[in-house]
């Protein structure tokens, strides 16, 4: 196994380890950061939790994990042992000191053993309810007392509404800086989501265009074809709403909608979208049925397959009220966006797996080409597609072959695996690597999390006192409910993601 001499001794402490989250992804990733020589010559990953396992019992479940998600696909025996010797379980109670005091002392062991200082990261892979308790119990243990070397990571939902996100941020401003708190948010990770952020600022061409005069409406779409699957318990809890608007599409508005930094400085970068947050115009109680549409999924057909309703998934109520697809329209109030609608929608078994950005730009002022030539005439568009292929399309008009003047829409397309003939690192590869190094650009800091909490607030509680009457509204296998239409301007439209695997499809979805 190749390691780095660049970065510092590190011990990566994984509360909840044995669980789904550390086998599908972290394990998974951090073996791949060691194949690509990304990770430390010294270190350690400390597996913390209640079920009675043994170190061989866990490296055998966490290969079988690496083996289906790790990018780098076969895991030869050679390349897993000389990674596996570094996985160490721990069983412990989350509400003992002792528990933490024990992980202390390992850490010294490890320090004395390498003859270094280490970096200590505490990664609460557990169920929501135990984000105040680790913290605390690290404080009282003395484990986050050292500023410079030890750091927590933090998973969604950061709280369950702006009170309890309030709350979670006081528990870890009590026991640790700012600067050493991560709070995750794996969409960030992704390749052509940080690519907005390049593409915007790295290029000339484009960011003149970026504002109230040139676009006319942006969409932000982030919807799947799957259910709830096996997180029924948590999602019946949750709601589309709290587990994807207020983190996932937050951030990419803010990406989309920032200002240019002054630098690439984490901070920096974090002022910026803190400011589109605050500039989001408030959605007065009284309106939100106005901006923002919900829905659930009945009973429908998905990928040629009859599926069931969410009341009839696992862990959902039969009377569930809980919505599985939100889209709303928010407005940013200041000089470059005013009055610009921002679209945003979500949703579970919809027709197709999608995460995109489409920027839609303004008709020409004055249409100087005759009628009968213009009849296929489609506004320029430049559509960035994060999943699940990663790329960024460019549509615009161009003469037709011929005598004729005719026009038709035609496209330029960045495909990111045919550019860099490379498979993209999974964003926990990116997250993680970024913790290690200590770089919190791609986390979220506590300011921006409460600022997306507060737009969100109005909806939330205009929903609690009314609950909805028509759920399921919509069947799986469509593109939700039918009234998702009332949100859009005239001449507006959802546009059908794109497909940078085969063709375009240039119908809009106005059913």
């Amino acid at each position: 196994m190749k390691t780095s001499d660049q970065l510092e001794p590190t011990v990566f402490i994984i509360f909840g380890g044995a669980g789904d989250l550390t086998w599908r992804k972290l394990v998974p990733a951090l073996f791949d950061l060691s194949q690509d020589r990304s990770m430390p010559a010294d270190f350690a990953i400390i597996v913390v939790d209640r079920v009675d396992t043994s170190d061989e019992k866990l490296r055998r479940r966490l290969r079988d994990g690496v083996k289906k998600f790790s990018r780098h696909g076969m895991v030869r025996t050679a390349e897993w042992g000389e990674f596996a010797r570094h996985i160490h379980y721990r069983q412990g109670d989350f509400k003992k000191l002792q528990t933490y005091k024990a992980l202390g002392e390992q850490c010294a062991e490890l320090e004395k053993e390498w003859g270094a200082k280490t970096h200590r990261i505490f990664y609460m892979a557990t169920p929501p309810s135990m984000f105040g308790e680790i913290p605390r119990y690290l404080g009282k243990a003395g484990l986050a007392r050292d500023r410079e070397w030890a750091r927590i990571v933090i998973e969604k939902p950061i709280g369950y509404d702006l009170t309890s996100a309030r709350a979670l941020n006081a528990i870890l401003a009590a026991n640790f800086e700012e600067s050493q708190i991560f709070r995750i948010d794996h969409y960030l990770g992704k390749e052509t989501v940080q690519n907005i952020l390049a593409f915007r600022f790295a290029n000339p061409l484009f960011e003149p265009l970026w504002n109230r005069r040139y676009v006319d409406f942006v969409t932000i779409t982030a919807v799947e074809a799957v259910g709830v699957e096996h997180r029924g318990g948590y999602y019946d809890h949750a709601g589309a709403l709290r587990d994807m608007v207020q983190n996932h599409l937050m951030q990419l508005l803010c990406l989309v909608a920032m200002e240019p930094m002054v630098s690439f400085e984490a901070d920096e970068i974090r002022n910026k979208k803190v400011d589109v947050l605050h500039a989001v115009r408030p959605i007065h109680p009284d309106l939100v049925h106005q901006f923002v549409v919900r829905g659930q999924y009945g009973p429908g057909w998905v990928g040629g397959k009859n599926v069931p309703g969410y009341r009839e998934e696992d862990g959902v109520s039969p009377e569930s009220q809980t919505e599985t697809f939100v889209a709303l329209r928010l407005f940013i109030d200041n000089w470059r966006w005013q009055d610009v609608p921002f679209y945003l929608r979500t949703g579970k078994r919809l027709t197709r797996q999608a995460s995109e950005i489409a920027i839609q730009f303004r008709g020409v002022p004055h249409q100087s080409f005759p009628t009968e030539s213009t009849l296929d005439w489609q506004s320029s568009r430049l559509v960035m597609s994060i999943q699940p292929d990663q790329g960024i399309v460019l549509r615009f008009q161009a003469k037709h072959p011929g005598p004729k003047m005719h026009l038709r829409s035609v496209e330029m397309q960045f495909n990111y695996q045919d550019t860099f003939a490379v498979r993209s690192p999974d964003a926990y590869e990116t997250l993680l690597w970024d913790v290690m190094k200590g770089d919190a650009t791609l986390f979220m800091r506590a300011d921006q999390v409460e600022a997306a909490w507060r737009v969100l607030m109005p909806v939330l509680e205009v929903w609690a006192e009314a609950p909805p009457s028509d759920f399921p509204n919509y069947a799986a296998g469509t593109w939700g409910p039918e009234n998702v239409q009332s949100l859009l301007g005239q001449g507006h439209s959802w546009p059908l993601p794109t497909d940078l695997a085969g063709h375009r499809e240039e119908k809009e979805n106005n059913s």
